[in-house]
């Protein structure tokens, strides 16, 4: 929450929250409108605090390449770190390079590899989180913090619960990923708080051609279409 000048009184907060409905209504729609005529993307997530010539980074650019040499869009948050990777992956190739940016207090600036056309800014995390998982073919999750856990756990859990159709979850970088599959199938599948098959919905990945493997076959047998 944003830091007031002053405590508010519950009416005055009831009559912020009214006008913060057409504000909200106001993002859907803007995004709605652009992202609906761009075609199909893959998203990439990952920390904004990777630098420029780290393992990751370069990583994210080649798979980024990849992914438009392959037809499709590339969809990050627009800012720093792994990010910019993307974009730039994705403008190096003369691919679809979208940026869906967010206002925060720290870290975020949008890249310069965004199509100018294509960036897109939110104020609401929840509004723009819908905007990934709508108009995303796939997921591809670079090592991050805790937003690309919560992007993660988001489009697996909206999968499982049959809320949005299923799409290719796939996580790079196998030595960092392996200590949360481990837990994963160590701890919640073996107490059984989830299902074999939930595991299904994640594939992991070391290198771009892998990436771009996973979802040329999940797409031999799924459409091409917004997910919900």
């Amino acid at each position: 929450m944003r830091r007031e000048k002053h405590s508010k009184g519950w009416n005055e907060i009831k009559t912020n929250d009214s006008w913060a409905l057409f504000k909200i209504m106001g993002e859907f729609v803007h995004g709605f409108e652009k992202m609906s005529v761009i075609g199909p993307c893959v998203s990439i997530f990952g920390s904004a605090r990777t630098k420029e010539g780290s393992k990751y980074y370069e990583l994210a650019v080649d798979v980024a390449k990849s992914i438009a040499e392959a037809g499709y869009g590339v969809i990050t948050g627009g800012g720093p770190g792994i990010m910019e990777a993307g974009n730039k992956g994705a403008n190096l190739a003369g691919g679809t390079s979208v940026g869906l940016n967010i206002e925060l207090p720290f870290e975020q600036h949008d890249n310069p590899y965004i199509d100018q056309d294509k960036s897109i800014n939110f104020d609401y995390f929840f509004v723009r989180k819908v905007m990934f998982v709508k108009y995303s073919q796939g997921f591809v999750v670079m090592p991050g913090g805790f937003g690309t856990l919560d992007e993660l756990f988001e489009a697996i859990t909206l999968i499982q619960t049959n809320k949005i159709g299923k799409f290719p979850i796939i996580l790079v970088g196998s030595t960092f990923w392996s200590g949360l599959m481990d837990w994963v199938k160590d701890t919640m599948l073996s107490e059984g708080n989830i299902s074999a098959k939930d595991l299904d919905l994640i594939k992991i990945a070391d290198t771009a051609d892998e990436v771009v493997e996973i979802i040329d076959a999940f797409y031999k047998g799924h459409d091409l279409s917004p997910n919900f």
